[in-house]
């Protein structure tokens, strides 16, 4: 499980998918998130610019990211 240690009060679920190189561009985030490909805490979430704090867990991919402050 990766982390992502926030530096404001959120980070958007494009933005985290690239931090982590889940993704190379905002364009493939943009696509794997509108596809339904995403997971937030354990629902699908097609909202690119969806506010991810303290606690929330994303999955792609297999690959698990929690965003921690």
């Amino acid at each position: 499980m990766e982390e992502i240690k926030l530096k404001e009060d959120y980070i958007k679920l494009g933005q985290a998918l690239k931090v982590v190189n889940l993704v190379e561009s905002g364009v493939d985030a943009k696509f794997a998130i509108q596809d339904g490909l995403v997971r937030v805490n354990g629902e699908v979430d097609t909202r690119r610019g969806r506010k991810l704090v303290d606690g929330d867990i994303v999955e792609f991919e297999g690959e698990t990211i929690k965003i921690v402050k």
